[in-house]
């Protein structure tokens, strides 16, 4: 059997290599979007988006998540594995064909609903969208759940690629937003069509039971499934609509420009999540109650240490240089959006670990426990931004997501303790030092200006911060020198091996 954490070494990297290249192909997408078509058809494309994203729950219907638990516990067991897919696959082709045909006959009633008669268009493609997301979603979770990431990656960078090419050639043709929308699915549909031709070559088809009893296997699994699936698409759900609830009551409250010049920060910031998302990829499905072996603590201890210090590096650019970054990646216009994305500094930290431990409750079978922290995110989220955003603009949803995630990961964390026995004191002290580091990093980026600073200066500053941070964390011996020659090492050796 493969070493562990070899496995999770390199499942992890091509998550790694899987979001660095959706980061790439997304942020040219995002600035691309952002400067050609305006704050206000922007704003548009963002509020379609944003519905699309809530709807994708009940599309996904909590399956991909359910099966990849499941998946988990009989990594090895191929025709296992191929009958909780099929199994799967069916509930799959109900719950999102119904949303997507649902979201189609409604986009023109939703278009009248927010003024904005262009969005009907741009949802119909968005439903499109919906139907190639989730069948991603499916087959990629379980490729991760197998350890076999690096189809995912596969999958991803087709994707990519499609939804570069297609948004592109559409939207340059004069099809605004709705071009972006068909672009967009024309990349998901790709993805998802491949992640099913690989997955069923990988595992072969579903065959009956050696007993004989394949109807009450099937039956049985379907019913496992879908009951695990119900309580993932309540709490699933409920965390999307806290991430879109913003937009959407910015679009409603204010308007759609409005809207843009929320989202467009908050969609940069989230290319800052995708190592956090590797990680999680590589050693969440480790922490599985494995019909052979058990949890991996150790590991997963490790992730979170790693994403804390990562994340605390992070904050400091974003909180000192808002301004700078924003005119230099969106321009201009979107000057509002600085102070949006100096307050989402928190929300950048924390959303660094929840990845990782809301898929680690889910793969040790226990997601039900997580659902009453997702209901009282969303609703501390909701209530914040209708009371402030009529007050103070768009910040307010910033100050709504802050604070929702200052609720929903240490919760998670709690759960994770409870589940594996985690201990939680050597994260607060490594999580206290990180963040004092950070703090001295703020302060030898602000020499460099805050407001109008030039790209060099940026790139100097940049490095320099990132020297101080990691010397704050060896003086308060956070970090030791060993374990940086440990990381160089390991490093170089796999840049070395990518070249081979």
């Amino acid at each position: 059997m493969t070493d562990p954490t070899e496995s999770i070494a390199r499942n992890t990297g091509f998550a790694l290599a899987t979001h660095a290249a959706t980061a790439a192909f997304t942020a040219v997408l995002t600035i691309f979007l952002a400067r050609y078509l305006g704050p206000e058809e922007f704003g548009v494309f963002a509020l379609a988006v944003g519905i699309g994203a809530v709807l994708v729950l009940p599309g996904d219907a909590g399956i991909s998540t359910a099966a990849a638990r499941f998946i988990a516990e009989r990594r090895g067991n191929n025709q296992a594995v191929a009958r909780v897919l099929r199994d799967a696959s069916r509930l799959r082709l109900v719950s999102s064909g119904t949303v997507c045909v649902a979201l189609v006959l409604a986009a023109g009633a939703l278009a009248d609903a927010y003024d904005e008669p262009d969005l009907a268009w741009t949802l119909r493609g968005i439903a499109l969208a919906i139907f190639g997301q989730n069948l991603m979603q499916l087959y990629g979770s379980g490729f991760t759940a197998l350890g076999r990431v690096s189809l995912a990656f596969r999958t991803s960078l087709l994707k990519s690629a499609v939804e570069l090419a297609a948004t592109l050639g559409l939207v340059l043709a004069g099809a605004g937003a709705a071009g972006a929308a068909f672009g967009r699915s024309a990349g998901f549909l790709a993805g998802g069509l491949l992640g099913m031709a690989v997955m069923w070559s990988l595992v072969g088809r579903a065959q009956p039971a050696a007993d004989g009893g394949e109807g009450e296997m099937s039956e049985v699994g379907l019913r496992r499934i879908a009951g695990y699936a119900g309580a993932l698409l309540v709490i699933e759900g409920a965390f999307v609509l806290f991430e879109q609830i913003d937009v959407l009551l910015i679009g409603a409250l204010l308007s759609a420009t409005a809207a843009g010049l929320f989202q467009a920060p908050l969609r940069l910031v989230t290319f800052l999540h995708y190592p956090a998302y590797a990680l999680a990829a590589g050693v969440a499905p480790r922490v599985a109650r494995h019909e052979v072996q058990g949890p991996a603590l150790d590991p997963f201890a490790g992730a979170l240490r790693g994403l804390v210090l990562f994340q605390a590096a992070i904050i400091a650019p974003l909180v000192v240089w808002a301004d700078p970054i924003v005119e230099l990646v969106l321009g201009p216009d979107y000057a509002e959006s600085a102070e949006v994305l100096r307050a989402l500094a928190p929300y950048v930290f924390l959303a660094g670990i929840g990845p990782l431990v809301s898929m680690a409750v889910n793969y040790l079978g226990e997601a039900r426990r997580r659902l009453p922290i997702a209901i009282v995110a969303v609703v501390v989220n909701a209530a914040i931004d209708v009371v402030l955003i009529p007050e103070i603009g768009i910040v307010a949803g910033a100050i709504g997501t802050n604070v929702a995630y200052a609720i929903y990961v240490p919760a998670h964390l709690w759960i994770c303790r409870s589940l594996i026995d985690l201990p939680l004191r050597p994260l607060l002290v490594s999580c206290g030092r990180a963040l004092v580091a950070a703090a001295v990093m703020a302060g030898v980026l602000a020499l460099f200006g805050t407001k109008d600073v030039s790209v060099p200066a940026l790139l100097i500053g940049g490095l320099l911060g990132v020297a101080v941070y990691v010397g704050v964390l060896l003086l308060t011996r956070e970090l030791s020198a060993a374990e940086l020659r440990t990381l160089w090492a390991s490093g170089r050796a796999r840049v070395l091996a990518s070249r081979t």
